[in-house]
């Protein structure tokens, strides 16, 4: 289905699909209209619409991190040491900390741009338009049954 779908539209011919399946859409659309409650949310490249939903974080594993989240930290930048060698930083581009590392003479393990899926992106992007949301379910709890 998948490649007559790509076919068709690789002639030039418009294709409209309807789906719920995101992880299918990522493989198979280039641009999305997505409507919820009546009103148009985004018509746009998927590319743009995950990128839209995505956080700007970057994981960067290195032997130096330490040094390394010393040198990026700046107004705006957000970091996060996860673990001894994990870094998290926001706010701050991959490339821009890859250079940062080269000049000061960091090796990196890792420098990975963290990315949302096309949909994490939706669901972040529709949050506040959909319909109908499931039933909050009550607590097993005693203690937090008792709370509310």
């Amino acid at each position: 289905m998948r490649t007559l779908l790509k076919g068709l539209a690789a002639e030039g011919r418009t294709v409209f699909v309807s789906s719920h399946l995101m992880s299918e859409m990522a493989l198979t659309a280039d641009h999305l209209i997505v409507i919820g409650r009546g009103r148009l949310i985004a018509d746009t490249s998927v590319d743009d619409f995950v990128r839209r939903a995505s956080s700007k974080l970057v994981r960067v594993r290195s032997p130096d991190a330490t040094r390394l989240l010393e040198l990026v930290a700046a107004d705006g930048v957000t970091t996060a040491m996860v673990e001894p060698e994990l870094l998290e930083i926001a706010g701050l581009a991959a490339e821009r900390i890859g250079e940062v590392a080269a000049a000061h003479g960091i090796v990196l393990h890792e420098l990975t741009p963290q990315q949302a899926t096309l949909e994490e992106a939706f669901m972040t992007l529709t949050n506040d338009d959909v319909e109908f949301r499931a039933a909050a379910q009550p607590s097993s709890d005693p203690e937090e049954a008792e709370a509310a």
